[in-house]
């Protein structure tokens, strides 16, 4: 297949999975709670996500924010009477947003870690992910970590497929390329320029069914467990009612309704 034809079929693929043309500029998604009183009396929160990480956060084919992350937070706010404004910035960019107080929690795929915790204060863990290594779905000679050697292995800026590869890189002598978002990271690969990638397994799982040329060509390393944070000895309000708000979906099954829409086992 040609590369133009290969990346006509990344295009249509990638539109069909994160909406690409709706996701330009750091666009704010309000959902207000409007239902009761307090409701509209209570603080209103802003939480960063970050703005291509299907199927936690992404753009459908409507222009709609949709995702785990967004339709948990929603049954989360709704359970708990809060109101709050969504803000899509790239990863890296959100976490600094919530370490300068530009923002009051984010919630974007974002691994609990130990070096994390001496910056954030996270709530309760709401998914348990692995981290995998993908390639071209033609490519036919990666198939293990030894078979990286003095090639080029894509990452996307601090995430915790970046933190493997960094970990491993010198043992099995392959360079890091490293970008903002998944989308990118994935057209290098297909594209040739890099000959594997790390990624979060529900991620690049998601984006295989959704069309992408990719496979995955290791088994599943497993990765910490996925939160909310918050800025270290701050909004402990915030912090309190995430975690009622997550007991009481996970006990009244909309929790599983929200994972089994973007998850098919």
């Amino acid at each position: 297949m040609s590369l133009f034809k290969k990346y006509s079929i990344l295009v249509i693929a990638l539109g069909l999975l994160i909406g690409l043309a709706a996701c330009g500029g750091r666009d704010k998604v309000s959902v207000n709670n409007t239902n009761n009183e307090e409701t509209t009396k209570a603080k209103r929160y802003i939480i960063a996500t970050d703005k291509i990480f299907a199927p936690f956060e992404f753009r459908n084919t409507e222009g709609d924010f949709v995702g785990i992350d967004v339709d948990l937070l929603a049954a989360i706010a709704e359970d708990q009477g809060f109101t709050y404004e969504i803000k899509p910035l790239i990863f890296s960019e959100a976490l600094e947003a919530l370490e300068e107080g530009q923002v009051d929690s984010v919630i974007a795929g974002l691994s609990i870690t130990e070096e994390r915790k001496q910056v954030f204060d996270f709530s309760d863990p709401y998914f348990d992910s692995g981290i995998v290594m993908g390639v071209a779905a033609s490519n036919n000679e990666i198939k293990d970590y030894h078979d990286l050697a003095n090639k080029n292995v894509a990452v996307v800026d601090g995430t915790e497929g970046a933190a493997l590869a960094e970990s491993i890189k010198d043992e099995y002598g392959f360079f890091i390329v490293p970008f903002e978002d998944s989308v990118s990271m994935y057209k290098d690969v297909m594209l040739g320029n890099s000959v594997a990638l790390f990624e979060d397994y529900p991620v690049l799982g998601y984006a295989i069914s959704q069309g992408v040329e990719l496979k995955i060509a290791s088994e599943m390393v497993r990765g910490s467990s996925y939160g909310f944070a918050v800025a270290k000895g701050k909004n402990p309000e915030l912090l309190e009612m995430l975690n009622k708000g997550l007991a009481n979906v996970k006990k009244n099954g909309k929790y599983q309704k929200i994972l089994n829409t973007y998850i098919q086992n």
